[in-house]
């Protein structure tokens, strides 16, 4: 592809011919203006780059009229951005601003450069970080809504803006934001994407002098005394106090006790007083001018309101599972919910997600609910005793086009395209509410990039059946989240004990993922025997889930500061086992779909099944016994083990990581 310009010294990186990702739904503003020789100096994935390092809330979305420059209608303004109303670049007429004009022209200028060495070193490797994002847009048009959901929709936004403050505070870097100067966009840019001043992205979040600050802070995040993480095993240490229980609670935070080497359980509603009554206040709010036709939706702001207030989320957890298809168009998910951003994995991070029910839910619903019964039982006798097959009242997944995500559900790269909530109570134990999101990676830019992956890991017959459309994903997603409410769980005892004590926090989130996710593979062939799906769809769902595999593995298994990553780890532990079993092949001699590399990896699509039947069955047992033992052996096969599959994970990331990772970026017009 072409390239105009890219003149920025610092970060010139970013001048790379990989993809961006496009939301083709029209978000424009009405009207053009005589663009060619004003607004074509720089071509559609340069332009979208260069604003990401130069933190402007502005993207391309696509050259409508293929006229090679940017026009008004073509230009999207993104949400959560510093200057992110529309009228700051276009005007009422539908014409560019000066303020836009004076934006297009510095784009084209090159960066300063720092007379410090040291300074130039960290911007250098600013800009790489950047560069291992891909800009990629969600784009929803609510110009024609009523002034009902107009009310509701700014409220809601305004309540992402608390999320991301209050997700701060947990994460230790509430205020350091403040501290990057105001002409430094590029560390600005990576503070907001990363929600933190620490790089994240694989090629650069190992290197110390990487950090939107300098010089770069400890990381440490607001759980915890400061003093106490300066001990990796601070966690077991917790989990030895008199107290353990009470410290270990999902909704409180940890402060020093009374009496010295004493730690007590501080509920979020206390320590966190200042913002959690403003989001109760704006949701509150968010329900005036709502019709009678959204009663569940109202029903349940006004439950999550009040759970705000008091830090009991099981009357917000019925309510938002009493939502539905059936009877909202709107999805939102607003509390403390995943654990995974902390290093103990005990701690609920604040999270919002608002998004437009898909219609299409319904027809899933209706070919997989009268199948969730038996679904049980097949997962209930491969785990064996003492696990009992349940009577399992679960929703099969709403299917939902996101808006806006904000806190824990905003990822610096990528983004969860299925989740099962909630995690724990008595709403968790009767089966949750799960969704699937089907307007990600849906564009044409991220179906390219992953068309390209699959076919540099992939052996040519293997690649051959693969697909990039967004069936695959929505399909893979929908089993992992249903399979979330699917034989032992999170609630599930063994002697008496959750799977938090039996395998410890961080192990515990990795069996639950793997056991959702070997499950989606598994009931992938336990459906096209019952003829929901053909051998052919089989085939391309399952190349699908292996690449997704890849892609997780390529993010390496642990954090920079050492914590583990869950979903890599998993993928690692899926591969590892198909590998020994031979239903996956590496061919070292044979070239890759591409043609270009060197060593490719192909699936036995008749070994396959026995494959995942088998790895589930382990999976199940261990999970439905408690055996810590086996867990860890998992692990120490698959995950850290330094032998020839170690070398093949690496060989994996270098390729998946030629291409940056999907960054998503909201606009969402009104």
């Amino acid at each position: 592809m072409s390239r105009h310009v890219c003149t920025s010294l610092v970060y010139a990186s970013l001048c790379s011919a990989a993809l961006v990702g496009c939301n083709r739904h029209d978000t424009g503003v009405s009207g053009t203006q005589p663009a060619a020789t004003r607004y074509a100096a720089i071509e559609r994935i340069a332009f979208n780059r260069r604003a990401a390092e130069l933190f402007l809330p502005l993207f391309w979305r696509e050259d409508a009229n293929a006229n090679g420059a940017l026009d008004p209608n073509e230009l999207a303004v993104l949400t959560g951005f510093p200057r992110d109303e529309w009228s700051t670049w276009v005007d009422d007429s539908g014409r560019f601003t000066e303020e836009f004009s004076a934006a297009y022209e510095r784009m084209q200028q090159a960066d300063p450069v720092p007379a410090d060495a040291s300074e130039q070193h960290r911007l250098k490797l600013i800009g790489e970080e950047l560069a291992q994002g891909q800009p990629t847009l969600v784009a929803n048009d609510f110009s024609q809504a009523s002034d009902g959901e107009k009310n509701f929709l700014n409220h809601m936004l305004t309540v992402g803006t608390l999320v991301e403050r209050l997700y701060a505070r947990q994460n230790g870097v509430f205020g350091m934001a403040g501290q990057i100067p105001e002409n430094d966009p590029a560390s600005r840019a990576v503070f907001h994407r990363n929600q933190s001043p620490f790089c994240e992205a694989p090629k650069t979040e190992s290197d110390p002098a990487c950090s939107a600050i300098a010089p770069k802070p400890p990381r440490v995040v607001g759980l915890y005394p400061a003093e106490l993480q300066s001990d990796s095993g601070f966690c077991a240490a917790l989990e030895k106090q008199p107290n353990a229980k009470q410290l270990m609670d999902h909704f409180s935070i940890v402060v020093a006790g009374d009496k010295p080497g004493s730690y007590r359980a501080v509920p979020y509603n206390e320590a966190y007083r200042q913002e959690m009554e403003a989001i109760a206040t704006e949701l509150e709010a968010a329900i005036t001018g709502l019709g009678d036709d959204e009663a569940a939706l109202k029903t349940y702001l006004t439950a999550a309101a009040a759970s705000f207030r008091s830090n009991d989320w099981e009357p917000a957890n019925a309510a938002w599972v009493a939502m539905g298809a059936q009877n909202s168009k709107w999805f939102v998910r607003i509390a403390p919910d995943e654990v995974y951003y902390d290093p103990c994995a005990w701690k609920a991070g604040f999270a919002l997600q608002l998004a437009r029910i898909n219609p299409e839910s319904v027809e899933w619903q209706r070919k997989l609910d009268p199948m969730k019964g038996e679904m049980e039982g097949a997962l209930a006798a491969m785990a064996g005793k003492p696990y009992k097959a349940r009577d399992v009242q679960f929703k099969i997944p709403d299917f939902i086009d996101v808006v806006i995500n904000a806190g824990d559900q905003r990822a610096p790269s990528g983004a969860t395209v299925g989740q099962s909530l909630p995690n724990w109570g008595p709403t968790a134990e009767k089966g949750g509410r799960t969704v699937a999101m089907t307007n990600l990676y849906t564009d044409a830019d991220s179906q390219a990039t992953q068309a390209k992956l699959m076919a540099s890991v992939f052996c040519r017959n293997t690649n051959a059946v693969a697909s990039t459309s967004s069936r695959e994903q929505i399909i893979g997603s929908l089993l992992h989240e249903a399979a979330h409410n699917l034989g032992p769980s999170h609630e599930y005892k063994v002697n008496g004990k959750e799977d938090d004590a039996l395998f410890g926090g961080t192990m515990a989130s990795t069996l639950e993922e793997l056991k959702a996710q070997t499950s989606s593979l598994y009931l992938t062939d336990w459906l096209a025997a019952k003829g929901v799906f053909t051998p052919e769809e089989v085939r391309s769902i399952q190349v699908r889930n292996i690449a997704w595999a890849f892609g997780h593995i390529s993010r390496g298994m642990y954090t920079a500061d050492g914590t583990p990553r869950n979903y890599s780890q998993l993928a690692a532990m899926q591969v590892g086992a198909f590998m020994k079993t031979g239903a996956l092949t590496w061919k070292p001699t044979e070239p890759a779909a591409n043609g270009t590399d060197q060593g490719c990896m192909e699936i036995s699509f008749d070994a396959l099944p026995a494959a995942i039947e088998s790895f589930e069955t382990t999976v199940l047992k261990i999970k439905a016994s408690g055996d810590k033992a086996s867990a860890e052996k998992l692990k120490a096969d698959f995950v850290d083990a330094k032998d020839e599959f170690a070398g093949l994970k690496g060989v994996i990331a270098e390729r998946w990581l030629r291409s940056p990772k999907a960054s998503f970026v909201y606009s969402v017009r009104r």
